[in-house]
């Protein structure tokens, strides 16, 4: 019996178990990847290496291949376009830990702690030139346009939380909006860009792009979710960062739904002084009794049975089946 909490996750299907159909697939990834960042610098190769070893499980590049899969048989594209996904997703942490001020990423020392700010920004800079790089060298217009697209949502998406965080009055329509921007904008091209990699048919690009977005939203509601139950040394980051970095995420804008206007006047003192382990506690509590919890998980559940409706119109392979299940892992997942 394998065990799952060693693999990061939950129920019958661990990532390692996952991954096994596309391993051939996914090791020419990795080659495409490293060939991508190398360089003649011995310093940025040396944080390439360490980007390489502590990159995390991979989802969006899987996704990409399965997304290749489904529709076609990958290529060399379908390699190339992971790659740039992860690339612009791991450039886009580098940043985000630099800007956060956090000195730890998934449960190691983030590039700025091991070698300070400026050469992580810069770092995250060449991981982006490179992206852009490998992408233009698809020869393919659409693909740079889609990737430029992603980017820009991405930056719009934090630059939106900060600005309601320093407010403290987020509603839950203006939650997806960023969610669909900070985190489903990255996740539908991946989708959309491994379609396009091995299909020239439009709707497939399309049917892929909407089944991205609907995924990418329960992602980031589950991530939201670890905040409230997740461990450090299990999710990478201290359970509670959220309340200290003043987001206000579903499961709080549901309760504050609930809640009195003194109730929430009490939260929100709390999260602008800078809250404390007993704060952390008493709000993750008060989240609990006011159904913000049940309220996520069932917002999570919803938009994960978005995804897989997305892909109705598809027969019932070996390979769709495979996509259900990177579904059913995203939103089950510990970390």
């Amino acid at each position: 019996m394998p065990n799952f909490e060693e693999y990061g996750c939950v129920g019958q299907i661990s990532l390692k178990e996952l991954k096994k159909p596309f391993q051939k697939d996914f090791i020419e990834y990795e080659k495409t990847f490293k060939t991508i960042l190398s360089s003649n610098v011995q310093l940025i190769d040396t944080i390439v290496n360490y980007v390489v070893k502590h990159k995390g499980k991979g989802l969006r590049p899987l996704l990409v291949i399965m997304a290749a899969k489904l529709v076609g048989k990958p290529t060399q594209d379908t390699y190339v376009v992971a790659s740039v996904v992860e690339l612009l997703h791991s450039a886009s942490l580098v940043h985000d830990d630099v800007v956060d001020d956090s000195f730890i990423r998934r449960g190691f020392p983030s590039i700025n702690a091991m070698w300070k700010n400026k050469i992580a920004v810069l770092m995250g800079d060449y991981m982006l030139s490179k992206c852009l790089i490998a992408a233009a060298s698809t020869d393919n217009i659409r693909i740079m346009q889609i990737l430029a697209e992603a980017s820009k949502r991405l930056s719009k998406g934090e630059l939106s939380q900060i600005e309601k965080s320093r407010r403290l009055n987020i509603c839950e329509t203006e939650y997806y909006e960023i969610v669909s921007d900070k985190t489903a904008a990255l996740i539908s091209s991946a989708a959309e860009l491994g379609a396009m990699s091995s299909s020239k048919n439009i709707d497939d690009h399309e049917r892929l792009r909407k089944f991205g977005e609907y995924l990418g939203i329960a992602f980031q509601i589950k991530d939201d979710l670890l905040d409230y139950f997740g461990h450090q040394h299990i999710i990478g980051k201290p359970v509670g960062n959220d309340f200290k970095e003043k987001k206000i995420t579903l499961p709080l804008i549901y309760a504050f739904k609930q809640a009195t206007a003194k109730e929430i006047s009490v939260i929100k003192k709390s999260l602008k002084k800078g809250v404390s382990k007993k704060e952390v506690d008493h709000i993750i509590q008060f989240v609990k009794d006011k159904g913000g919890i049940q309220y996520a998980e069932e917002k999570k559940e919803e938009y994960a049975r978005r995804a897989k409706d997305a892909l109705a119109i598809y027969p019932e392979t070996d390979i769709k089946q495979a996509i259900k299940n990177f579904v059913d892992y995203t939103i089950q997942r510990k970390k």
